[in-house]
Formats: C-alpha cells, structure tokens, sequence
C-alpha cells in the first residue's frame, strides 16, 4: 500500500534538512509517485527529441544554419516567442485545473497535433499551416514543462526538492538526447524523404503516448493545485484576474523576485554568447586539427556543454547543502564573468569548447537553483502561473539577447566589446543578486 503524501504545504513548510545526496537519491527513487512523475518527463522529452529531429530539415526550425545575426535572431524569435505571449495566461489555468489531468491531456493532444504535422510533411506542406501545428506541439510542450515543475513540490519532500530539481531536468535533457540520436537511426531506416522524416515525426506520438499512460496512474489530486475552487469554465476577465494576483504574490516574495531577476539577466547574456558562437563556428573559425569548424565543430561545443550540464547536476545538490541556493547562483554568475574574460578573448575554438562546459555549468546549476527557490517560495495556489512567467522570461530575455546581437555583432561574431557586455553584465549581475540576497 502507498503511503499517502503530505500535502505540499505542510511539506514546504518545514525548514529543509542536511541530506546527504546519496540519501536524497534513495528517497526520491523509493517514493512511486515520483518515479511515476519522473516516467511522465523522461517519455515526454525523448519523444522531444524525436518530433524537433524530424524537423530539423527545415531552416525555420534550425537557427544553426543561418548566416547571418539578423537571420539567427529571427530563428530563435520563431522558435521561442509565440507560446511567450499566451504562457503567463496559460500558467492561471495550471492553478484551476488539476495539474495530473493536464499532463495526460497535454500528451494525448500533442499525439494528434504530431499526426498532423506528419500528414503535412508527407504531403510536402509548407507555409503557414506547418508553421502554426508545428508551433502549436511545441507550445503545448511549455505548458506541459511548467505543469511538471509546478508538480515536483507534491511528490517530493523539501529536503530533497534540489536533488530532485537536478535528477528531473538533466534527466529530461539526456532524455531529449536520445530522443533525437533515436530520430538519427529512424531516418537510416526510412531514408531522408518527405515521407521518412513524416514517420519520424509519428514515432514522437509513441513516447507522448507513453507519457501520458504514465501520469495517468497518478491520483488525480496529488498534483495540485491544493484548495482552489475549480469552475469548469473560465472566463477572459478570471484568467487576468488570476495573472495579476499571480504577479503581486512574486513582487511580495523578494527571494523569488530577486531569483527571477537574476537568471532573466543570465539567459540575456547567455543569449548573446550562443548567437555568437553559432557564427564564429561558421563564418570565422577554420578547422584546426581534433577542432573542427562548421556544424561539427558546433556539435563539439554541445557536446562540452552536455559535459556541463551533468556537472552541474552532479555538484549543485552538494554545494547547495553547504552554502545555500542564493550564494551558488552568485558564485556562477561570476565564474560566467570569468570564463569570458579568461577563455573568450582569444577567440579560438580551443577555448571556446572548455568556455562551453563552463556555461553550461553555471546554466543548469543556477536553473536547478532558481526551479528550486521558486517551487519553495511560492504557495501552491500561484505556483502555474508563476512557472509559465518564468519559462516566458527565460524565452523573452534570450530573444532579446538574439536581437540585439543582431544590430551589435559582425558576421564573423568576433567583437570585443560585446564580449566586454556580456563579461560585465555577469560581473554586475553576480554582485546585485549577492547584495539583494544578503539583506533577505
């Protein structure tokens, strides 16, 4: 028999405990309701990973194969910008709506959404139309990725919601991953036609599927949101209502206000990094031996940056528990400024591949940290919306960071004064949040 799970509130609560992270491991990997919320994001991400394979032959899909700023800009600005616009919208329903309904719908939904983009790619469909289903699966993935992280805090204990933070979104990563190296062998089988990408992109409804038989056999109540009066129809006038009373609670909460703040400025600076070093890879360097140029050489580069990624999942529960989520984050701020100045100013592809690992440290490791401090801080009842804030923050800052590179930076993506920005920009960030966070 399964032992009933506290209500998140009395769980968050408490003051966190000292566990060690082989312990916090344990625990989570023996609670069923988190394996089963776990199962939910592993199937959902590597079918991810599957659906955008099967789109990457089209250049709106793949800001890599842009030559230019502006061309990169607008890439991104597709990708990102339109579920922006509705997600803080859509976050109120994730506090009126049961949240473990969400996730089976959502997945269900994405099963037919995905049918008829392969439809479309068979029958060689472009325009509008693949453009708005295509971005319809990718919206409704945002609000299915904030509806898990709002979850997180009901099936977990407050103890272990950092290694819990750390284990669910490397984890989805990997899973995206291989997702995508499994698209990669499909398409050995089916061969680069319309039609072989189609039945790639059909495969992705397997693993929705999958995701959704598995956040089915959670209660329909543990997720939240906990003691909200639910109305089976919602009006315009009760969404905004919901936004701005989601908005007030944020402003009231200076730890999470100050957080939000913080990772905004690093997506922008990030931002700015990433568009320049998808030029630099292919219109200035050259390859140099082991170093490659171009989209190889690009995979490199995400290739240390998966490096980062698992190394900040390995050591951010660890240094969490012995100097806080709000000195960490300052930390890699600054190791940010840092590898700007030491590894960006030679502009060689023998730095930039370790600048990439390091980034992606202080990337995944202030993410885990900031996922955490918001799922702590905010009462359960605002917990949606503010989640689907956050990931249009984290959107909108980098789309913004991609439109200025486009006015600021050259062809090649060499400039030492916007690399200056970008290394200043961290330094001062670093130091404001460490200032905010000390009078908290």
């Amino acid at each position: 028999m399964i032992a009933e799970v506290p209500a998140a509130a009395e769980r968050m609560a408490a003051p966190p405990r000292v566990v060690p992270r082989g312990h916090a491991l344990r625990a989570l990997l023996h609670r069923p309701d988190f394996r089963r919320l776990y199962a939910t994001r592993l199937a959902s991400q590597c079918a991810d990973g599957v659906f955008q394979a099967s789109l990457a032959g089209a250049v709106l899909f793949n800001p890599e194969r842009a030559t230019d700023p502006a061309q990169v800009a607008a890439g991104f600005a597709t990708l990102l910008l339109p579920y922006s616009f509705v997600g803080p919208f859509a976050g109120v329903l994730l506090d009126r709506w049961r949240r473990q309904r969400v996730l089976v719908a959502a997945n269900l939904f994405r099963c037919l959404a995905v049918a008829l983009v392969a439809a479309e790619i068979a029958a060689g469909t472009s325009g509008s139309l693949f453009y708005v289903t295509a971005l319809v699966v990718i919206s409704v993935n945002r609000f299915f990725l904030a509806a898990l992280s709002a979850s997180l805090p009901h099936v977990v204990d407050r103890d272990t919601l950092v290694t819990a933070n750390a284990l669910s979104t490397t984890s989805g990563t990997v899973a995206a991953l291989i997702g995508g190296g499994l698209a990669i062998g499909l398409r050995e089988l089916t061969g680069p036609s319309d039609a072989g990408y189609a039945l790639i992109a059909l495969g992705s409804a397997v693993g929705y599927g999958a995701s959704a038989l598995a956040a089915r056999r959670l209660p329909p109540d543990l997720l939240g949101p906990d003691d909200v009066e639910r109305s089976h129809r919602e009006t315009v006038g009760d969404v905004a209502r919901g936004l701005v009373a989601g908005a007030r609670h944020v402003a009231e909460l200076r730890p999470v206000a100050s957080a939000l703040a913080a990772i905004a400025a690093h997506r922008f600076f990030y931002g700015i990094s990433t568009i320049s070093t998808l030029l630099l890879y292919r219109n200035y360097f050259v390859d140099d031996g082991f170093f490659r140029a171009g989209l190889a050489g690009l995979g490199q580069a995400v290739a240390a940056g998966g490096v980062g990624v698992l190394a900040a999942a390995a050591i951010t529960p660890w240094v969490v528990r012995h100097i806080g989520k709000p000195a960490w984050i300052s930390l890699l701020l600054a190791l940010a400024a840092a590898t700007q100045v030491v590894l960006g100013v030679p502009y060689t592809m023998q730095t930039l591949v370790p600048a990439a690992l390091l980034l992606a440290v202080v990337a995944h490791g202030s993410k885990i940290s900031v996922d955490t401090i918001v799922q702590e801080g905010v009462e359960d009842e605002f917990r949606g919306r503010v989640f689907s804030f956050y990931d249009t923050l984290f959107n909108v800052t980098f789309v913004a960071a991609a439109v200025l590179a486009a006015f600021v930076l050259p062809v090649s993506g060499r400039s030492y004064a916007v690399l200056a920005l970008v290394a200043g920009g961290y330094a001062v960030t670093a130091a404001a949040y460490r200032m905010a966070t000390r009078k908290v």
